[in-house]
């Protein structure tokens, strides 16, 4: 084949506007994380508020919010739950009711999407995030750039640009496949290159696995053990189950209802497969451990700044000397939810010196993936 006819081809491939057909979904799905015409005021995009050079949480600092929300499209809503990464998200197993009749798994803090197409498809059309009005207007805003029609046409039909539902299903798809690419799942932290004979714990490092596993001198592996699911390719720390730890309010989350108040959330209550809300008030999926130290702020409402800060509030279950929130210089607010506390969790193990405390924040900051090691120098 000559250069002319190959050069020809090549010409072929490529939309008006110069940007290449997606070969694969999940490339269609990068651009699609990336474009904020994908939302109502064209402000705002899926890596606004999952910022894959921030560990993929919100690195925004909001005047009235600080980072513990995000700011949606109109430039004045506000959520009223703290970003969650989509690091290793792909690794949440389905929303399930478990034998011992507790709830596990599921996307979203309450497990209320069942995937991550569905969770994808969630910030698109929330009025206090992407804003979309319907799949309609979603279509319109594919139909206006040509290497969408091309990519679409080509990996999903006709029918994606002529159904606005199977439009919506085909921008979800191919979002849930990107975040099942390495990038979201990289398994190359100290500890994993640990694991490989790749990387030498410190001493303090070390002392913080060691603590961190034992069933003896800290509770953290009730929740955060090595637990693998079916299908999981390595270990992310969750057992993907809910509880309520306790959380305090945190007042610069307003209630939408009654900005005069702030706003206590009702957790796994709150997603509509849960045939006891009464009893799953307050509770929340465990997240992940993987890249902690550089996700914060910390709990459902970001109500902490620090990583430290979240060990010496589990601490003060277990340890009297523990009064004080570091960060206010005040006793610990009461809980947001004060029933259906994990008090057998919480309370099972001793209190932690300072020096087992920082060993377990150093251990945790081992849990970075490798491109995200730079922020941990940067605090």
């Amino acid at each position: 084949m000559s250069r002319y006819c190959l050069l020809a081809l090549l010409l072929l491939a490529l939309p008006v506007h110069g940007e290449p057909t997606s070969t694969s979904r999940e490339a269609l799905g990068e651009a699609f994380f990336f474009d904020p015409d994908l939302s109502l005021n064209r402000t705002q995009s899926c890596a606004t508020c999952h910022s894959p050079v921030a560990g993929f949480v919100d690195p925004r600092d909001h005047a009235t919010a600080g980072r513990a929300v995000s700011l949606g499209d109109d430039g004045h809503s506000l959520g009223v739950r703290n970003t969650p990464t989509l690091g290793y998200a792909a690794q949440v197993p389905p929303f399930q009711r478990k034998e011992d009749g507790e709830y596990a798994g599921g996307l979203f803090l309450d497990g209320r999407a069942e995937s991550l197409q569905a969770q994808a498809s969630g910030p698109l059309m929330s009025p206090v995030e992407m804003a979309m009005p319907d799949e309609e207007a979603v279509l319109a805003r594919l139909r206006e750039k040509p290497h969408y029609t091309a990519s679409l046409a080509a990996l999903f039909g006709e029918a994606a640009l002529e159904d606005p539902v199977k439009a919506v299903e085909a921008v979800t798809e191919s979002l849930a496949a990107y975040q099942e690419s390495p990038l979201f799942n990289a398994y190359d932290s100290k500890y994993d290159r640990s694991l490989r004979g790749e990387y030498q714990m410190t001493d303090e490092e070390e002392l913080g696995r060691i603590l961190f596993f034992s069933q003896q001198f800290t509770n953290c592996n009730r929740c955060h053990q090595i637990q693998r699911m079916p299908g999981q390719r390595e270990e992310v720390f969750s057992n993907f189950e809910y509880h309520n730890i306790g959380s305090p309010t945190n007042p610069i989350i307003r209630d939408p209802d009654n900005p005069d108040e702030p706003y206590t959330d009702p957790g796994l209550a709150d997603n509509p497969r849960v045939d006891d809300a009464a009893g799953q008030r307050g509770k929340f999926r465990v997240p992940t451990l993987r890249n902690v130290a550089v996700t914060g702020p910390y709990l459902h409402n970001g109500v902490f700044e620090e990583l430290r800060t979240v060990v010496l509030f589990y601490d003060k279950f277990n340890n009297p000397n523990r009064k004080i929130n570091p960060e206010t210089g005040e006793p610990w607010g009461e809980p947001e939810v004060a029933e259906n506390l994990s008090l057998e969790d919480l309370e099972h193990g001793p209190g932690l010196d300072d020096r087992r405390v920082d060993a377990l924040v150093a251990f945790m900051k081992t849990l970075t993936d490798r491109r995200f090691e730079p922020l941990l120098e940067a605090d």
